[in-house]
């Protein structure tokens, strides 16, 4: 019986990727655990593995189809003793299909998805209607909306959200008319009142009201990817839903400096001459960051509604630039680690990051996260805290400063940090003390040792 080879999940939160490429064609007999395809999700490439034994009949997906849903038949493999022409020619059957026949490398599952998407709420099945009804639609507010395919259409392609469109069809249905109405913004309904105690949010623009603003062949439009749309998804529902606040602090980061120094010019050499490793700022901020949550326990947590998450270890994510976007990989028990080891371990993950070739087990999950733009000579920033973590640190460049010292003006290298925290689960008193341990171990970085 042909076997389907389906789309796998890469993390638990996967819903869509795109088939990048087969390394496998039709013909080709494969065994289990050959590499057959790569998949492409909003942050990484990963290799997929086939678990079963057989000929490759026929290549459903071609390479480069985007949104695949998981789950879907991507292929079909004829087993041994199978004819594969027929096994190619079968239509696929989900009742044919083992559980699953292909598998990427596994995931550690996160300890708390970020900004999942609220699922539907289980309604009722609808009575039979007439075939010519109009199909009808929530309006966001409890009602429903009735239109027609055409407006429908319509709306989406002009970017109108339909149940905004006051209908002037049949018992108020949505015609083709009044989306045209709608788009040069007549016809639209008023924004419903937002719940007593409820705040109130603006309405989004539509993208053609948006590009209405804009002489006509003054601009390029440039589509998003699943990347890009995933970070505004994540951060979006971040500041929404997460009170944060900020504590800035300076640290002088002398010493840090002089320490680098030392510890580089004695770094082992190999065979090439070459240092087995260079030390930089950030790796004593990795570290630095990971060490004060393990002395201020309490901000080493995770929100959750039905009880406050406390982390035994420090694993601290570090934003990585990346064309399209940011990734966040993840440096596991980072309070454990020495310097040359976190250095070693951030050269590669970014260079995977970049090349999208991380796990996710690789950047999922973390208790918090550090985001350096000191190399860009940013002094001062806020960065957005990026869910399950409770806090964020923002790190800016370190500069020559004019200090005052026992009365005297003197000239310090500063370094100004800003500590983004869950006012959830963390308070200003809190945040203020493990800002301060920060502050303590970063400007006496022999501390981080003891």
């Amino acid at each position: 019986m042909p076997i389907n080879i389906l789309m796998p999940a890469l993390s638990p939160t996967m819903e869509k990727g795109n088939l990048a490429k087969w390394l496998k064609k039709e013909g080709d007999k494969v065994k289990s655990g050959d590499v057959i395809a790569e998949i492409e999700t909003d942050k990484a490439t990963m290799e997929v593995e086939a678990i079963d034994e057989g000929t490759i009949a026929k290549i459903l997906v071609p390479e480069g189809t985007q949104d695949v849903p998981v789950n879907d038949v991507i292929a079909v493999l004829a087993g041994e003793g199978e004819d594969v022409k027929a096994a190619g020619a079968a239509k696929p059957s989900a009742a044919a299909a083992p559980p699953k026949a292909a598998e990427a490398p596994a995931a550690a599952p996160a300890p708390a998805p970020a900004a999942p998407k609220a699922a539907p709420a289980p309604v009722a099945a609808p009575a039979p209607q007439a075939a010519a009804a109009p199909a009808a639609q929530s309006n966001g507010h409890g009602g429903r909306v009735f239109s027609s395919p055409l407006a429908r259409r319509l709306a989406k392609e002009a970017g109108v959200e339909i149940s905004m469109v006051t209908g002037t069809g049949p018992h108020g249905r949505v015609v083709a008319r009044d989306v045209e109405q709608a788009k040069s913004g007549k016809g639209l309904k008023a924004p419903a009142a937002a719940p007593s105690g409820a705040p109130s949010i603006a309405p989004t623009m539509s993208d053609k009201q948006i590009l209405s603003l804009f002489e006509p062949g003054s601009y390029d439009v440039v589509p998003h990817d699943g990347m890009r749309r995933t970070i505004a998804q994540r951060l979006t529902a971040s500041i929404q839903n997460v009170p944060h606040f900020y504590l800035t602090i300076d640290c002088d980061i002398g010493k840090l400096l002089a320490a680098r120094e030392e510890i580089n010019a004695a770094a082992p050499k190999d065979k090439e001459k070459k240092p087995l490793y260079k030390i930089s700022v950030n790796d004593f901020v990795i570290k630095a960051m990971a060490v004060a949550l393990q002395k201020i326990p309490n901000c080493n947590v995770s929100w959750t509604e039905s009880g406050m998450v406390k982390h035994h270890h420090s694993d601290v994510g570090v934003a990585v630039a990346m064309p399209g976007g940011l990734i966040t990989p993840i440096i596991r028990k980072a309070e454990t680690k020495t310097l040359s080891t976190i250095s070693n371990e951030m050269k590669d993950f970014a260079a995977r990051a970049r090349s999208r070739k991380l796990k996710p087990e690789e950047y999922q999950g973390g208790t918090t996260a550090v985001s350096n733009l000191g190399m860009f000579g940013i002094s001062h920033f806020t960065a957005v805290i990026n869910p399950p973590h409770a806090t964020i640190l923002a790190v800016g460049t370190s500069e020559e400063r004019p200090v005052v010292r026992g009365g005297k003006i003197e000239i310090a290298h500063m370094m100004s940090v800003t500590l983004s925290c869950d006012h959830r689960a963390i308070d200003g008193a809190l945040g203020a003390e493990l800002i301060g341990a920060f502050k303590q171990l970063i400007e006496n970085p022999v501390m981080m040792m003891v």
